[in-house]
């Protein structure tokens, strides 16, 4: 499909924020293992390895089919619906978290044991 229309990406949507949206406001153990954000609406939730697997719960709920990365130096475009793959438009900008915010993230509610806690 061509990159620059896609139904269910829209390159002017800005990003939610920094981190997971969800877990940032109190929705499970508070921490993400890498970033996920909705390529419709720009909702930044954490990917479906983490625990509480808001980015997809999201795309689910919202009828928003395509995730894209929100980690540095990733740039594909998952369509939940039909797992595949595409390649996409550019999207506004910031197009991942910020460099100095750790993997697992936050910093400071990261549990030690967060390996044991993956899905």
């Amino acid at each position: 499909m061509a990159p620059d229309r896609i139904p269910g990406i829209n390159p002017a949507s800005a990003p939610s924020g920094a981190g997971c949206t969800d877990c940032l406001a109190g929705d499970g153990p508070g921490w993400w293992f890498h970033l996920r954000r909705c390529a419709e609406c720009g909702h930044i939730g954490c990917c479906d390895s983490s625990p509480s697997q808001h980015g997809t719960k999201h795309a689910r709920e919202a009828g928003h089919p395509f995730l894209t990365s929100f980690e540095p130096g990733e740039s594909w475009f998952w369509n939940i619906e039909t797992g595949e793959y595409y390649d996409g438009p550019q999207l506004r900008p910031p197009v991942a978290h910020p460099s100095d915010q750790p993997t697992p993230g936050p910093r400071d509610k990261v549990p030690a044991d967060w390996e044991r806690q993956l899905h």
